[in-house]
């Protein structure tokens, strides 16, 4: 497939793209830095600032699907703000290039802990990461509104971290999953499996999944 790919110098961003690549892919890679980006045969770059509906409209044109891993940086002070404002230029730009399959990396805060009470909502939600949590909500609500596109929205466990592709985990919808020993982890090799097995086989059309062990 021809996979447009935000954000795929990132966190996330690059496990996607090894994961894309690995399956044979064809990946047009959107970045800030593209001499961060490793040569390879399916791989091409573009530099692009998907603030702008236009540019991210120019860029996406053509591919069969495209997935945003577009973060600001957990460091930036106005994440929240940027965050939104990105959400909106992509979601904008992919539907101005005529691309219905936008599929969005979410953050696990949205995540329901126990019935109608989300992980950020709870006291003890970590401060350095409250605003981009509700800035992903944000994306979240935003792509709920959008008829015209087939989205779907992969949030992952509470702790993402680099590991194992081991293809073997349990998929979910809007409650966080946890393991036997109580907690909610997941590598992002095997989050970028779920999210490239989406893009394969969609079942999860205009809905928020989450993917844990």
């Amino acid at each position: 497939m021809k996979i447009a790919l935000i954000g795929a110098t990132g966190f996330v961003g690059s496990a996607l793209l090894n994961e894309a690549l690995e399956r044979g892919h064809e990946v047009t890679a959107i970045v800030r830095h593209p001499e961060k980006l490793q040569p390879h045969p399916k791989l091409h770059s573009q530099k692009g600032d998907v603030y702008n509906a236009d540019d991210v409209a120019r860029l996406v044109a053509g591919h069969e699907a495209v997935i945003s891993a577009f973060n600001p940086g957990w460091d930036n002070p106005d994440i929240y703000n940027l965050q939104v404002k990105g959400t909106q230029a992509i979601i904008n730009g992919v539907k101005k290039a005529g691309v219905k399959r936008l599929l969005f990396v979410g953050g696990a805060g949205s995540l329901e802990v126990k019935p109608g009470v989300q992980a950020l909502d709870l006291p003890g939600f970590p401060a350095e990461y409250k605003q981009g949590a509700l800035a992903t909500r944000e994306a979240l609500n935003l792509l709920r509104k959008e008829s015209a596109l087939d989205w779907s929205f992969l949030s992952p466990s509470a702790d993402l971290a680099p590991g194992q592709r081991t293809g073997k985990f349990r998929l979910g919808e809007d409650q966080m999953l946890s393991d036997a020993n109580g907690q909610s982890r997941i590598s992002t090799q095997d989050y970028a499996v779920a999210m490239i097995d989406e893009v394969e086989r969609p079942a999860h059309i205009r809905q928020r999944f989450t993917v844990g062990y």
